[in-house]
């Protein structure tokens, strides 16, 4: 099928945009079958990633170094759904770095249409910040009295330590966020308190010099406990939330286990870093309500998703733990 007339000076538009930035390539939200050596050749040397749902994926193209064909689920996903996903999709399989500039090709004004004369828009993602601003979609969802502001700073804190760990070693740890009173009537100290005595400017989980700080404490034994308002209140706390009320997916440790303990008798927000993995999980209720992939890791990222624990219910209450 030959390309639109439109659509053909879309590409060249992308190819001009590409090489004038620079940016690291071109994503083609396709509606049907393309005619892949005609966009090649209007492209160039640019590397090209074709989105496909699966119940419209044409035959395998010629293999092309600069050609990456994305499989997406089937079925009706709206425009701006599809093009997280590949994009999501593009980071996971490494053809894509997460700071990545991208262009990306589509049909913004009649999905599914053939007759509509294929891709009529065209956009420049910076996928540093549309992942960003993916995260902070997911975390409006939660309903929580804590801020907006608080929740994303603690969760691109566990992200970081998630990804990098600390000192060449992967590590986990518990962040457990608002209600801070009643979270602390279920917590006992298991060693010194290193913010005691210190303003709540010096404590502020939004200034890049806690974060450090917290980075370090996270490589102790407990749970770090962290004021509404940002301000990190007790380092290596040790859980002790009735063990019952819950239910947690297999494979999950006692850190996980007291995450889920700790948010279910309080309006906490427990974040927990997967020591094995990298992988953040955020606990409310008792349930994991987000569950987010490392980005450099092995285990790039993957698609956010809410997961329903319907295993057998793993019990325990310390900080310890994968």
């Amino acid at each position: 099928m030959a390309l639109a007339p439109q659509t053909i000076a879309l590409l060249k538009s992308a190819r001009a945009l590409v090489n004038s930035l620079p940016a690291d390539g071109v994503l083609l939200l396709a509606e049907g079958d393309i005619a892949f050596d005609e966009a090649r050749k209007y492209l160039g040397t640019c590397k090209l990633l074709v989105a496909f749902t699966t119940d419209a994926r044409p035959a395998e193209p010629d293999p092309d170094p600069n050609l990456v064909i994305l499989d997406l689920e089937g079925g009706p996903i709206p425009i701006q759904e599809r093009m997280s996903l590949a994009l999501l999709e593009s980071v996971r399989l490494e053809h894509l770095q997460p700071g990545a500039d991208v262009v990306v090709l589509y049909n913004g004004i009649q999905v599914g249409v053939e007759e509509s004369g294929g891709i009529d828009s065209l956009s420049l993602i910076h996928l540093g910040e549309h992942l960003e601003r993916l995260t902070a979609k997911e975390l409006r969802h939660l309903g929580t009295r804590v801020p907006l502001a608080t929740l994303r700073a603690v969760v691109d804190l566990a992200m970081q330590i998630g990804r990098e760990g600390r000192e060449g070693q992967p590590t986990g740890t518990l962040l457990v966020v608002g209600d801070t009173r009643k979270v602390m009537s279920y917590s006992r100290p298991m060693n010194f308190n290193p913010f005691r005595g210190y303003p709540a400017k010096d404590r502020d989980v939004r200034d890049p010099a806690v974060r450090e700080q917290i980075k370090d404490l996270a490589k102790l034994e407990g749970s770090i406990v962290i004021q509404s308002d940002g301000a990190a209140v007790a380092a290596c706390m040790h859980i002790e939330a009735p063990d019952r009320g819950y239910t947690l997916s297999m494979g999950l440790g006692t850190r996980h286990a007291a995450a889920a303990a700790i948010s279910k008798c309080t309006e906490a927000i427990a974040v927990v870093v997967s020591q094995s993995t990298g992988v953040v999980r955020l606990f409310q209720g008792g349930e994991v309500v987000l569950h987010i992939e490392p980005l450099v890791r092995p285990l790039a990222w993957g698609q956010f998703r809410l997961e329903t624990q319907q295993e057998p219910p793993v019990r325990g209450g310390s900080g310890e733990g994968s």
